[in-house]
């Protein structure tokens, strides 16, 4: 499960990066035509790589998987294998409701998948195991949930402020979650 979601992964950050064209121009400064493809590309690149993250270290420990647990994967793969399109949308016309919103959508997308698979793993699991202490009450992620509904809603009235709470979700999570190391750690793994 691992292996297959690190290729898949692999593939989705290549397809971000072939969406970005070179400026027309010959100057440097030609690049700040090209800022909102950049931009989003770098937002969705930066989503990408935190989930990746948080993926590879939720595996860490977990004991066993089931049908059910590669079914809540492929799920959130699904949801991930949106975001190039949404990025190149975003990128292309810009903080604008509709994209925003689309966007927005792929986010809570990936975030519902997620927690369907930490379930599905915790179903697995004994109530003291190493994943069932890493994944705690999972504050993070309901909070990530939370504040991209309220990011959706923005897009409709003001899509810059649905960018700032999708980017202050980003900032939550860019540092990984230490829980899993310090559970490892604790218990000599």
């Amino acid at each position: 499960m691992n292996a297959f979601t690190d290729g898949v992964i692999a593939i989705l950050i290549t397809i971000l990066v072939l969406e970005l064209k070179p400026p027309s121009g010959d100057r440097l400064s030609d690049i700040a035509q090209e800022k909102g493809k950049l931009l989003a590309y770098l937002l969705s690149f930066v989503f990408v790589a935190i989930y990746w993250v948080n993926h590879h270290h939720l595996i860490q420990v977990v004991d066993r998987i089931d049908g059910r647990t590669l079914w809540a994967n492929i799920h959130l793969l699904f949801w991930l294998s949106l975001t190039p399109v949404a990025t190149a949308w975003l990128g292309e016309s810009g903080v604008e409701t509709g994209p925003v919103a689309a966007y927005t959508i792929v986010l809570i997308g990936c975030g519902v998948a997620y927690t369907v698979l930490t379930l599905a793993l915790l179903a697995l699991h004994e109530d003291g195991s190493q994943l069932a202490r890493a994944i705690g009450r999972d504050r993070k992620g309901k909070l990530s949930i939370l504040l991209y509904t309220i990011a959706l809603v923005l897009a409709f009235f003001v899509p810059w402020a649905s960018i700032g709470f999708i980017v202050a979700v980003s900032v939550i999570w860019f540092i990984p979650d230490a829980r899993v190391a310090r559970i490892i750690a604790a218990d000599g793994s």
